[in-house]
């Protein structure tokens, strides 16, 4: 196995999939900005993972994906919380945010391009429309796996699907519950790849044209 993505949207269980991950022997980065964390990671979750997929796949051949469903009606309130606290910061020049996340939140979510970037039904439409994107790139291929965090048994299934032993898997923990937002930057363990580092190229990010 190359690299494994979790591309499933932000406040769908990335933390907790990427801290649960850490104690089975991976180099996971939760969030990536540069050549140099994927090289240095073995699991990448959320931006740019759940907007450059495809991308990704190109760059990253044998890797496997793992998208996280979440019900909407937990999923719509969690989302509106988190954007609201990141509108001030995704402006193009001001924004303090890092521009790959930038660019994956507006292009996904299009925050600049609704009159109400937090309308319930705006944000459902784009979670189904993510959605709908992924099941169809990755239709019938068995380097994709689709699991719900909170769904008992989901833990066993990803490992199994990694074709790691799961004889002693428990459950997903319950990170970033409520209004947390940080849980991964608290969390402390040595197989944490930080999403900035910097390499031969420095902090230089991929270049998608040359994969055209």
């Amino acid at each position: 196995m190359e690299k494994l993505f979790i591309i499933g949207l932000p406040r769908t269980g990335t933390t907790s999939i990427s801290v649960a991950l850490l104690d089975y022997g991976f180099k996971v980065a939760h969030t990536a900005y540069t050549k140099r964390a994927f090289e240095l990671a073995d699991v990448i979750a959320d931006a740019p993972c759940f907007c450059d997929y495809q991308e990704l796949d190109l760059l990253f051949p044998n890797s496997k994906f793992v998208y996280l469903d979440r019900a909407l009606e937990s999923w719509t309130p969690s989302m509106q919380m988190l954007l609201n606290k990141m509108l001030p910061e995704l402006a193009p020049k001001s924004g303090y945010l890092n521009p790959v996340l930038k660019r994956c939140i507006n292009k996904i979510f299009a925050p600049f391009t609704t009159e109400n970037p937090l309308d319930i039904q705006h944000l459902e439409q784009c979670y189904r429309n993510h959605q709908r994107a992924v099941f169809h790139y990755f239709a019938n291929r068995e380097d994709f796996l689709a699991i719900d965090i909170s769904r008992t048994g989901s833990l066993k299934q990803l490992l199994e699907h990694l074709g790691i032993s799961s004889k002693d898997a428990s459950e997903f923990p319950q990170l970033n519950i409520g209004k947390q937002v940080d849980s991964w930057k608290e969390f402390k363990h040595p197989n944490k790849i930080n999403p900035l580092s910097a390499g031969k190229e420095h902090r230089k990010f991929f270049d998608y044209q040359s994969l055209i």
